[in-house]
């Protein structure tokens, strides 16, 4: 398995709960949050994209 370069989230706080983000040789795009490290979310470019565009528009529930 190939080891995923995570970065941290430019907007995690020092001490908070932080996203970070990693590009997977697949072309995939996980993410994961620092509470629980081992729950990954995969998305693809376009979902993560549409995904930001929404927070950024507020339309997210």
């Amino acid at each position: 398995m190939t080891s995923l370069n995570w970065q941290k989230s430019t907007h995690s706080e020092e001490g908070s709960s932080c996203v970070y983000i990693a590009a997977a040789p697949d072309g995939t795009i996980r993410l994961r949050e620092s509470d629980e490290p081992d729950v990954i979310l995969l998305a693809t470019r376009a979902q993560l994209g549409t995904l930001i565009a929404a927070i950024k528009a507020g339309t997210t529930h």
